[in-house]
C-alpha cells in the first residue's frame, strides 16, 4: 500500500467490513489500532426512545433514559478512523478508516423513524441483514471472550490504549460499552470510573472542542469538519508560517480494493448572489422541513454566510474604535441598533450575530424565533416546551438527527417562516439531491470527520504555543465529553467516592490478565 498526498479534490477512502471479509481484515484493523496516535469512533443506532427523558435537567436521569436506549436498541453499523501522526513529516497523519456494518444476534427495537433516516442517507438495510457482523449485547457469553469477533476487536482497541475521539460522545459510550463490552452500570458515577479504566489515555469529545477550543458559530459535526478544513486550506494557500495539518491515506491494490467505498472530499461550490441560508439548518444541522425547504442546506454556503457576518462584525468594531477616537463615520450604525441583531437580506429576517459566545455552551435558537439582548438569549432546552405547545402536527425525528446535529432530543419541530423564490422545479429537485448528499451520515465517514476535527485543532493548539507532545492533545478538552443544555461538560474521571463495577473489574481481568491493579477492586458495585 503507498500513501498518497491529501488534496482538495483527494477522495477519503472507507473500507467496508462486514461478515464476509471480518476476519480477513482483523490483522489489518488490530495494526491500526496499535500505531495509531488516536483513534476517532461513530456508530449508527437502530434509535433511541424517550426524546424528552434524553434530555432531562438531572444528567443521572439523563444516563438512565441512555442505558434504557442502549438495552433495547442496538448499534447498526461502527465507524473507526485511526489517525497516526508521521514523525518525519510536520503534522501530517496517516489515515485509516473502517466502516463496519453490524447485526445484533439479539431482538432489539428499530425505530421507523430511523429506518427512514438511515434510508435515505445510503444505509442498506439488506447488506446489514445479510452481511453484518453478529454480536450479542452485555456480559461475555461463551465464546465472545475468545476468537474473533464484535467483543474481542473492542477488546483489541481497549489494549491499544489510544486517546478515544467523539462527536457528541455520551450515548456512543453507553452503547458501546452495553454492545460490545459489559452489562450497563446502574450509576453515572460508575459508568465514567470504568470509562477512565478502559481508556487511560484519554476521551475526547470534538463538540465540546468545538464549542470551547475553536469556538466556531456552530458545532455539529458536518458544519465543524468542513470549517476545519476550509480555515486549514486557506492558511495553507496564503503561505504563512502558521502549522498547517496534512493528512495521507494508504493506496489499496487488488482485491481489497474492492473492499474500499471512496468518499468525497471535495470543496463545496459557492453560488453567487443573495445567501439565503435556511437557519434552522445553519444552527443546527437540521429544519424541521427536510428536504422541501426552499433555504439552502449547503453547509459551504452556511459556512462563506457565518464568515461574511464575522466581517461585518469586524468592520463594526474598527467603526466603534474610530467612532470612540473622535473619527467620523458616517457609515456607522445606528445607535439604536440592536447589538446582537443583524438586518439582513430582507426587513422580517433577523440574523443573529454571533459576535459574543452563546451562554454556556447551548446554542441561541433561530433569529426567526427568539431575540437576544446583551448576553443572555433563549436555549435550546428552554425553547422545547413553548415550540412543542405551537406544534399542531408534531413530526417524528430520527435520532442519528438528534445525536449528529444540534436539534437537541425532544425539541419541538417548530415551522419556520418560508421565503417565497422564484426556482424551477429542476432547482428545487436538485436542491432536494443537494440536502439528502450534504447531510449523509454514515459510520466510517463521520469517523473520519471527527479526527479531522480533533488533528486540526490539535495543530492549532501547537501553533498558538500549546504542548508540543502527543501526550496532551488538547489539554483543555480532556475527559470532557460534551452536554446539552449543560453549562459544563461530563468529566470521566475516577472520584474517590466512585465504585467500579464488578462486571467491569471482571472485564478487565480478562482484557489484562493478572497485570490490572487489584486496588481497583477495593469499592465496587455489583451489576
Amino acid at each position: 500500500m503507498n500513501q498518497v498526498a491529501m488534496t482538495s479534490s483527494t477522495a477519503v477512502p472507507v473500507i467496508d467490513v462486514q461478515n464476509d471479509n471480518f476476519k480477513e481484515l482483523w490483522p489489518a484493523m488490530v495494526l491500526a489500532f496499535k500505531t495509531a496516535s488516536f483513534i476517532a469512533l461513530d456508530t449508527e443506532l437502530s434509535g433511541l426512545g424517550s426524546r424528552k427523558a434524553l434530555l432531562a435537567e438531572c444528567i443521572e436521569d439523563r444516563y438512565k433514559a441512555i442505558c434504557n436506549a442502549a438495552r433495547t436498541r442496538s448499534i447498526l453499523s461502527l465507524g473507526l478512523a485511526c489517525y497516526k501522526k508521521l514523525e518525519n513529516k510536520d503534522d501530517t497523519y496517516l489515515v485509516q478508516v473502517y466502516n463496519l456494518t453490524l447485526l445484533c444476534s439479539e431482538e432489539y427495537v428499530i425505530e421507523p423513524q430511523s429506518v427512514q433516516f438511515l434510508v435515505q442517507h445510503g444505509f442498506d438495510f439488506n447488506k446489514q441483514y445479510a452481511e453484518g457482523v453478529p454480536y450479542l449485547k452485555g456480559n461475555d457469553k461463551g465464546s465472545d471472550a475468545h476468537g474473533i469477533n464484535m467483543r474481542m476487536l473492542f477488546v483489541e482497541l481497549l489494549r491499544a490504549r489510544k486517546p478515544l475521539v467523539l462527536h457528541n460522545g455520551l450515548i456512543d459510550m453507553v452503547f458501546l460499552y452495553q454492545c460490545f463490552y459489559a452489562h450497563l452500570p446502574d450509576k453515572l458515577g460508575t459508568f465514567t470510573a470504568d470509562l477512565s479504566q478502559m481508556f487511560p489515555a484519554g476521551i475526547y469529545d470534538t463538540k465540546y472542542a468545538t464549542e470551547y477550543e475553536l469556538r466556531f458559530a456552530a458545532s455539529y459535526l458536518e458544519y465543524a469538519y468542513k470549517k476545519c478544513k476550509l480555515d486549514n486550506s486557506k492558511s495553507i494557500e496564503a503561505s504563512d508560517s502558521e502549522r498547517h495539518l496534512f493528512l495521507e491515506f494508504c493506496k489499496y491494490s487488488g482485491h481489497l480494493s474492492s473492499y474500499v467505498d471512496y468518499r468525497p472530499c471535495l470543496a463545496g461550490s459557492i453560488p453567487e448572489g443573495p445567501l439565503n441560508v435556511c437557519q434552522s439548518f445553519s444552527a443546527y444541522g437540521w429544519c424541521p422541513n427536510g428536504s422541501q425547504c426552499p433555504l439552502s442546506h449547503d453547509t459551504d454556503l452556511i459556512i462563506q454566510y457565518d464568515e461574511k457576518n464575522e466581517e461585518k462584525k469586524k468592520k463594526r468594531k474598527r467603526k466603534r474604535k474610530n467612532s470612540s477616537q473622535g473619527k467620523v463615520d458616517s457609515e456607522g450604525a445606528p445607535d439604536n441598533k440592536q447589538r446582537h441583531m443583524e438586518l439582513e437580506q430582507s426587513q422580517d429576517q433577523l440574523i443573529p450575530d454571533t459576535e459574543t459566545k452563546p451562554p454556556d455552551v447551548t446554542e441561541l435558537v433561530d433569529g426567526t424565533q427568539a431575540q437576544v439582548s446583551g448576553s443572555e438569549g433563549i436555549t435550546k432546552a428552554e425553547n422545547m416546551e413553548a415550540e412543542e405547545n405551537t406544534i399542531s402536527e408534531p413530526q417524528t425525528v430520527s435520532a442519528e438527527v438528534e445525536r449528529k446535529t444540534d436539534k437537541d432530543p425532544g425539541q419541538g419541530n417548530g415551522v419556520l417562516e418560508q421565503q417565497h423564490q422564484a426556482t424551477t422545479e429542476s432547482d428545487k429537485n436538485e436542491s432536494k439531491r443537494k440536502k439528502l448528499e450534504g447531510g449523509t451520515h454514515r459510520a466510517g465517514f463521520d469517523a473520519f470527520m471527527t479526527g479531522y476535527i480533533f488533528s486540526y485543532a490539535a495543530t492549532l493548539t501547537e501553533k498558538l504555543g500549546g504542548p508540543q507532545s502527543s501526550e496532551s492533545w488538547l489539554p483543555e478538552c480532556l475527559n470532557k465529553v460534551y452536554l446539552s443544555g449543560k453549562s459544563v461538560p461530563l468529566h470521566i474521571v475516577k472520584s474517590t467516592f466512585s465504585k467500579s463495577s464488578k462486571a467491569h473489574l471482571h472485564k478487565m481481568q480478562s482484557v489484562w490478565g493478572k497485570t490490572f491493579s487489584s486496588s481497583a477492586a477495593t469499592k465496587v458495585e455489583v451489576v
